[in-house]
């Protein structure tokens, strides 16, 4: 077993035998008990299922209570979860709200809304072709970060709203293998400035301390100006930066992977989607209801995760064009989930806003 470096533990390859188990969770089991799959004998299937009874598709889904968080998943380690498939309308995409816990920490080491977890933060649905993240027709979420855990994993999601939510399915899929000792807990986490007040940047994550690497960043961006939006710099402030970082970038869409307002062809955006980079949603104005431009954005550093040894800060900022050829500093509506490992102990997080805070407009 190689040990862990860049992104992935490699904990095993497709061509060596090895003792690891493979395991899985969802509405048909519950637990992921070997030989426990496809027992219910009542669940959100029942009806379908009465002329065929056990075994027959009895439960393959759930419904999430107003108010409640629901267990996705209580696993007992060492081992690693390696692809997380999961649907539910796009309606509720910023409603829910899913937590990842690593041996029984107190706080999440993941909360972020559903939606933005996926690279999908505008409540409609968007294909993306990437390599830790695939969203296919109709809005199937597939994640394949891998997680290492060493004793226990926590997976919750929690319904912010006075509604039942029906029709939550959802498949965790992951490894009972030892872990390598320098392997990190994987983290994320989300933010929004809506607007972004005048003459300030957007922070996307601080207060980050441990050893660790970035390894992936997702913007909702709504735009509230006229003209390009994209001039700003992302940096990542580490391991002692004060009022500089270590490393800027040179252009919003520089930094997503590409060049010259994303317009191509001439007079139009240019989605798409790659393995670590991509634009893949842009929504227009409709002339009536939709006013302003919204953006998906992702940049994931599988090959190129920015590795810090004691702390962590990361900004982006909003800038477009005002008269003569100068910046103009944007009160933009950006939420932004930012993806990495590192050591634990984490630092808690900022409180997330309530269900209006949440909400896309």
């Amino acid at each position: 077993m190689t040990s862990f470096n860049g992104l992935n533990m490699h904990l095993g390859n497709l061509s060596l035998l090895s003792n690891a188990q493979t395991r899985s969770i969802s509405a048909e089991n519950f637990t992921g008990e070997k030989g426990k799959g496809g027992t219910a004998t009542e669940g959100t299937g029942t009806n379908a299922a009465r002329d065929l009874g056990q075994a027959w598709k009895v439960s393959p889904s759930i419904h999430l209570q107003p108010k409640q968080t629901a267990a996705l998943a209580d696993i007992e380690g060492p081992g690693a979860i390696q692809h997380i498939w999961l649907t539910v309308h796009p309606n509720h995409w910023r409603n829910l709200i899913i937590r990842f816990y690593w041996d029984d920490e107190e706080t999440p080491s993941v909360e972020v809304p559903l939606g933005d977890f996926f690279a999908n933060g505008w409540r409609e649905r968007c294909n993306i072709t990437s390599l830790p993240v695939a969203v296919n027709p109709a809005g199937g979420f597939n994640c394949y970060w891998e997680m290492p855990f060493r004793q226990r994993a926590r997976i919750t999601v929690e319904n912010i709203t006075n509604e039942e939510i029906l029709g939550f399915y959802y498949q965790i899929s992951y490894t009972l293998t030892d872990v390598p000792d320098n392997a990190a807990y994987f983290h994320a986490q989300w933010r929004r400035s809506n607007p972004l007040p005048y003459k300030t940047d957007h922070t996307l994550l601080d207060g980050v301390q441990g050893q660790g690497q970035y390894v992936g960043t997702y913007l909702a961006w709504g735009v509230n100006n006229n003209g390009w939006w994209g001039e700003g710099e992302i940096k990542f402030f580490m391991d002692g930066d004060n009022q500089f970082p270590t490393i800027c970038g040179t252009g919003t869409e520089d930094y997503f992977g590409g060049a010259w307002n994303f317009e191509h062809p001439q007079g139009q955006y240019g989605v798409f989607s790659s393995p670590f980079s991509g634009m893949p949603q842009v929504i227009k104005p409709d002339g009536l209801y939709r006013s302003q431009q919204r953006f998906g954005l992702y940049r994931w550093h599988i090959m190129d995760p920015i590795r810090f040894q004691q702390d962590l800060r990361v900004t982006i900022q909003a800038l477009g064009w005002r008269s003569g050829g100068r910046y103009l500093p944007l009160q933009d509506d950006i939420a932004s989930t930012a993806f990495w490992y590192q050591t634990e102990p984490h630092a808690p997080f900022p409180s997330l806003p309530d269900a209006d805070g949440l909400e896309v407009i």
